[in-house]
């Protein structure tokens, strides 16, 4: 027999829609996902005795559901499922709950790292900030294809299309200039300096009305990214200053008088 480490110990196996719950000596219960169930589920360990729960990270499913008993002072040990399966000795007549709470009773889990709540918040705004930055390379992607069914070539001759002589020709194409040199007077001198025979050249489009749209439809896509990316970046410069608020102030600099 092995020796019991943590008899307070229950198990839970996180779902979409249901969470079943393992406790010490009793049946397992299963819980719904809504808010009202987890503290449902909260005050049924609490009302067990339970102070450590054991679960696997699965999905996002399980975030929530730890957020709410780590508010409620209980320990929560989050293991990769992986680990779980790799521990011999597991019974085909046992649920993942109850397997979980005998694992965890003896001291055979190992807990992954979970940052603390305040740097949780943090790596979510970033992680949204890369989703929105994903999704613009998506619509410049569009912008540069409908380009191409226009035979509008400039992308080919810049090196990117959403730079500012880039996003200046193809808002003035959108407001109807169709002139090669005009467009071509909206990019950098430097850029014309070198190659503006090749710049005008590119310019020469076959205007059509539904390549235009999607053309249309990229920039509107791209700039509601960048819209979004600013909304992040506002997010995490706020979080920063909550997180490095209770830091000491570091040193003043010093300067070597012979220096001066």
């Amino acid at each position: 027999m092995l020796p019991t480490l943590h008899p307070h110990a229950a198990g839970i196996d996180a779902g979409s829609t249901q969470f079943f719950v393992a406790v010490p000596a009793g049946a397992v219960t299963s819980f719904g996902s809504f808010t009202a169930d987890l503290y449902g589920l909260r005050d049924h360990l609490k009302a067990h005795g339970v102070t450590t729960v054991a679960m696997e990270a699965t999905g996002v499913y399980w975030l929530a559901l730890c957020e709410v008993l780590e508010a409620a002072g209980l320990e929560v040990c989050v293991v990769n499922g992986a680990h779980v399966k790799n521990v011999p000795g597991r019974k085909s007549d046992v649920q993942d709950c109850q397997w979980l709470q005998q694992l965890h009773a003896h001291g055979l889990l190992r807990k992954s790292f979970v940052p603390p709540e305040k740097i949780r918040a943090l790596r979510s705004y970033m992680r949204l900030r890369d989703d929105h930055i994903r999704t613009g390379a998506m619509y410049i992607h569009l912008m540069q294809k409908a380009l191409d069914q226009l035979n509008v070539k400039l992308h080919t001759v810049i090196s990117q299309i959403n730079g500012v002589s880039g996003l200046a020709v193809v808002r003035a194409i959108l407001k109807g200039e169709r002139e090669a040199a005009k467009l071509a007077e909206l990019c950098d001198e430097k850029i014309l300096k070198k190659k503006r025979a090749e710049v005008v050249r590119s310019l020469h489009g076959l205007w059509k009305d539904e390549h235009l749209l999607a053309l249309k439809q990229a920039l509107a896509g791209w700039e509601f990214c960048q819209v979004q990316v600013s909304e992040c970046d506002t997010a995490v410069t706020a979080q920063l200053a909550v997180l490095t608020r209770e830091l000491p102030q570091p040193p003043a600099p010093t300067v070597d008088p012979l220096t001066r």
